[in-house]
């Protein structure tokens, strides 16, 4: 039986690779503006306001998440029957991702253009909510590659309850740099500046991230390691995953 907490940790990563991914990190103070109706330096004086609208936009992205996830999970137990060869087809499936994103070859799936383009923002609370779920169903040349990977794993694991909270690791991954960028804009408008140029790097750790998993996948070796992992979770922590 595969430890939780190692399903959970891996979504997690991603998710925070997904954030930190050429085509997404660069266009968050855009999005924060966007989503607020506020300059960057009113931004930074108004914490309450973009609180509350990063979070909205957070739930728009997990809902969507959240329904991959339960629909990823639901195709994995229609083949139970065939687990293994799901893991291991996911496994190949994984590892062709990452060789993607390491730039080995192009999948011209994920290099189509699929952004939604909102030029106005719907009024109120409600627009930023679906202004999040347009950025989870519409940002495909990011996130796709690495969010295809979760669900591939998620597929393999064929367990709904799961499923769910794999997709929800992957959304607080993307979520919790996300809110901390916005609430702090100008701290993060600093560092991006120092380290633009490490982000090409961003693209290889998450190729590299999805080839290990896919093999581990591949080779029925994600088993073995979540138990040898387990042995490290406290009880108390296992309980609770």
């Amino acid at each position: 039986m595969q430890s939780p907490s190692l399903g959970i940790g891996i979504s997690f990563t991603a998710g925070v690779l997904s954030f930190l991914s050429p085509c997404v990190l660069p266009l968050i103070p855009s999005y924060v503006s966007f989503i607020t109706g506020l300059s960057l330096d009113d931004v930074q004086r108004s914490r309450r306001v973009t609180l509350v609208h990063s979070l909205l936009f957070i739930a728009g992205f997990t809902i969507v998440f959240l329904l991959l996830g339960a629909t990823a999970t639901a195709l994995g137990r229609v083949f139970l029957r065939h687990r293994d060869w799901v893991g291991r087809i996911g496994g190949v499936l994984v590892i062709v991702l990452g060789l993607y994103l390491l730039g080995v070859f192009n999948i011209g799936a994920f290099a189509r253009e699929r952004r939604v383009h909102i030029t106005n923002k719907p009024l109120g609370y409600l627009g930023t909510l679906l202004v999040g779920m347009a950025f989870a169903a519409g940002w495909t040349p990011c996130i796709g590659p690495i969010l295809g990977g979760v669900l591939t794993y998620t597929a393999s694991a064929a367990d709904f309850n799961r499923g769910l909270v794999l997709l929800l690791a992957y959304s607080l991954g993307l979520a919790v740099p996300f809110l901390l960028a916005a609430l702090m804009i100008d701290r993060f408008m600093e560092l991006f500046q120092r380290y633009r140029g490490a982000l090409i790097w961003m693209s290889r750790v998450s190729g590299a991230l999805l080839i290990a998993v896919g093999l581990l996948m591949l080779t029925g070796s994600m088993t073995v390691l979540s138990a040898w992992l387990q042995r490290f979770t406290p009880d108390a922590l296992q309980s609770r995953l």
